[in-house]
């Protein structure tokens, strides 16, 4: 179920005509070879939250989103705008459905070369279907 969350996530982000604008790239892994900004899922890591009738997991998943420029305010605007779109992904995916979706935190920080990052941590709860 991790796997496929992570692409349930890539394929939603993408999907938002806004984030589709303003960021080079949205990808699976990083670092993304695309110029900022761009955002890539950084980790994932799951664990077992079966019931007696159901298989499921927790999988927390870090997003990062790097960003360029002197203002903090575009990067802080792009991280709100993630946090946004994250919790409003359908909860019925394909094989699974996601039962619970929380913001864990998030952590900035100005990189060289005036590059700027916010690292997003979510977790989730899932239930396999059928």
């Amino acid at each position: 179920m991790e796997t496929a969350l992570r692409s349930a996530i890539i394929a939603w982000l993408r999907a938002d005509p806004f984030l589709a604008d303003m960021v080079n790239a949205i990808e699976e892994e990083g670092p993304v070879a695309a110029s900022p900004p761009s955002i890539a899922i950084a980790a994932s890591a799951s664990t077992d939250w079966s019931t007696k009738t159901a298989t499921g997991r927790e999988v927390r998943l870090a997003l990062e989103l790097v960003g360029r420029g002197d203002d903090p305010a575009e990067t802080a605007f792009l991280a709100t705008r993630i946090e946004q779109r994250i919790a409003t992904l359908a909860p019925q995916q394909g094989g699974f459905r996601v039962v619970v979706t929380r913001f864990l935190r998030s952590r900035a920080e100005r990189r060289r070369r005036n590059t700027r990052a916010v690292l997003l941590e979510f977790a989730f709860k899932l239930l396999a279907d059928g």
